[in-house]
C-alpha cells in the first residue's frame, strides 16, 4: 500500500543546498511558503508551494526542518554521576575525578547492571531525544574496559538500535581509558589485535574511535588504532584536544578520520583543507567550564563543523539537540543557520548516513520536524525550550504531537 503525506509551512530549511560536509561559513537557504511531501517514507517534494501540484493535507503554523542527527553520544550506559558535577563545582577537576570516578565508575555501573536494565535506562533517554527532534544518532562503547565487556556494550548498542525509533549507528570507542591493572601499551595491542577485528567480524560496529589525551592515549596509539580500523574497513573518529593541545586534530585530518571531536584546545587551522568534520560539544564545554574552541576562526578557514550533545553520565547529561544548538550559538558564535547545518547535514556525513538523512531533498528519508515558530532562529534564541511540536521518522509521526 502506498502511503503519502504532505504538509505546508511558512518556512522550510532543507539543508540540501550543497553536498555534505558543508563548510561552516555557508548558510542554508530558507524557502518561504513551502510544502514537504512524501511517499512510502521518502521525500518527493521539499520546496515552494507554487511548485507542488498535489494536495496539501495540513498546514503547519511553524517551520519545517530536517530531523536532528546527534553524532556524538556515549549511550548505552546506566546510572548518573551527579555527585561528580557537584565535586567539580567545589573545585575538583576532571583529571582529579579520573580513576575511581569518571569513566572507570561508569564502567563499574555498566558491569553490575543487567542487559535489561541498561536497555530500559537508555531507551528512556532515546525517547526524550526523539521528543526533542533527534531522528538519528550515534551509540558508542567505551565503558567496557575489557575485550569482552566492550563487545557486550557493542551488542547492547545494536539491541538498542533495533528497538529505537531513530536510526542509530554504533562506534567502537576501543581506547577510552586504560583499564585497571594493565599497561596502556598492552591495552592498545589487545584493542587492535583482538577487540577491533572481533567487533568488525561480528558486524557489531560501524566506526572506531579513540580518546587522545594526557590522561588517556597518545598520538602513537592513534596511529595503531587507525591502522587496525583501516584493516577491517571501518572509518576512524577521534576524541581530540579536549583538555589540552595534543596535535590529535591535525593527526585526525592526516589520517582522514571522519571527525575530530571536542576541539577545546585545537588550533584555529587544525582542521585544514581535509574532509574531517570538527564535532563541537558545547554542553560539555559549559559543564566542564572548559576552554572555548576557536570556532569562528575554524569556520573562516573553511572547516566543516557539526554539533552534538555528547550525552554521557559524567560531563554532559544532555539529550536535547535544540539545547546543544543554543549553546553552540551562544558559546561559540555560530549563527542559527550555521548551527542548523551542523545539527543535520554534517553529522549525517560523520555517521555515513548523508545519502539518506540530514537534508530534505527528493529521495531522502522523510525525517523532519514541525517547529512551534515560523522562524528557525527561535531554536537557539530560546534555550531550554523544546521547539519541536512533532517529530516525523520516515514520514510517520513519532510520539505524540505537542501543542504549538
Amino acid at each position: 500500500m502506498t502511503i503519502r503525506g504532505s504538509i505546508g509551512c511558512p518556512t522550510l530549511v532543507t539543508c540540501g543546498d550543497a553536498p555534505a560536509p558543508v563548510a561552516a561559513r555557508r548558510e542554508p537557504s530558507l524557502v518561504r511558503d513551502a510544502v514537504v511531501a512524501w511517499e512510502d517514507g521518502r521525500i518527493v517534494h521539499a520546496g515552494p508551494r507554487s511548485e507542488w501540484s498535489g494536495d496539501v493535507d495540513e498546514d503547519s503554523p511553524g517551520a519545517i526542518v530536517p530531523g536532528f542527527v546527534d553524532c556524538h553520544t556515549h549511550l548505552p550506559f546506566v546510572g548518573w554521576r551527579d555527585d561528580e558535577f557537584e565535586a567539580r563545582l567545589r573545585g575538583a577537576s576532571y583529571r582529579d575525578l579520573h580513576g575511581e570516578g569518571g569513566i572507570a565508575r561508569s564502567a563499574r555501573m555498566l558491569a553490575e547492571a543487567s542487559d535489561r536494565d541498561v536497555l530500559a535506562f537508555s531507551l528512556r533517554l532515546l525517547d526524550e531525544m526523539l521528543a526533542h527532534g533527534t531522528t538519528a544518532l550515534e551509540l558508542k562503547t567505551g565503558y567496557g574496559l575489557s575485550v569482552e565487556a566492550e563487545l557486550r556494550q557493542a551488542r547492547l548498542a545494536r539491541d538498542l538500535a533495533d528497538q529505537a525509533a531513530q536510526t542509530a549507528t554504533v562506534t567502537l570507542l576501543a581506547c577510552h581509558a586504560v583499564p585497571p591493572g594493565i599497561e596502556r601499551e598492552e591495552w592498545v595491542r589487545r584493542a587492535c589485535e583482538e577487540l577491533i577485528p572481533k567487533a568488525a567480524s561480528d558486524g557489531l560496529v560501524d566506526a572506531v574511535d579513540i580518546y587522545v589525551e594526557d590522561i588517556a592515549f597518545t598520538l602513537e596509539d592513534l596511529e595503531h588504532v587507525a591502522a587496525a580500523a583501516a584493516s577491517v574497513d571501518l572509518p576512524l573518529r577521534v576524541h581530540a584536544d579536549q583538555l589540552g593541545r595534543t596535535g590529535a586534530t591535525e593527526a585526525a585530518v592526516r589520517l582522514r578520520a571522519r571527525s575530530a571531536d571536542h576541539l577545546n584546545s585545537a588550533g584555529r587551522d587544525a582542521l585544514g583543507a581535509g574532509q574531517t568534520v570538527g564535532v563541537l560539544l558545547p554542553a560539555s564545554t559549559l559543564l566542564l567550564r572548559a576552554k572555548t574552541p576557536p570556532v569562528r576562526e575554524m569556520a573562516e578557514s573553511g572547516a566543516a563543523l557539526a554539533v552534538a550533545t555528547d550525552c554521557n553520565p559524567g560531563t554532559s547529561a544532555v539529550v536535547s539537540m535544540p539545547e546543544a544548538i543554543a549553546l553552540a550559538c551562544s558559546l561559540y558564535g555560530l549563527t542559527p543557520g550555521q548551527a542548523m547545518v551542523a545539527a543535520t547535514a554534517n553529522p549525517a556525513w560523520v555517521l555515513g548516513l548523508d545519502e539518506d538523512l540530514g537534508a530534505l531533498t527528493p529521495g531522502r528519508r522523510a525525517d523532519f520536524l514541525l517547529l512551534d515558530s515560523p522562524d528557525p532562529r527561535a531554536i537557539p534564541y530560546r534555550p531550554g525550550h523544546n521547539p519541536v511540536i512533532q517529530t516525523f521518522v520516515g514520514g510517520s509521526a513519532a510520539g505524540p504531537r505537542r501543542a504549538g
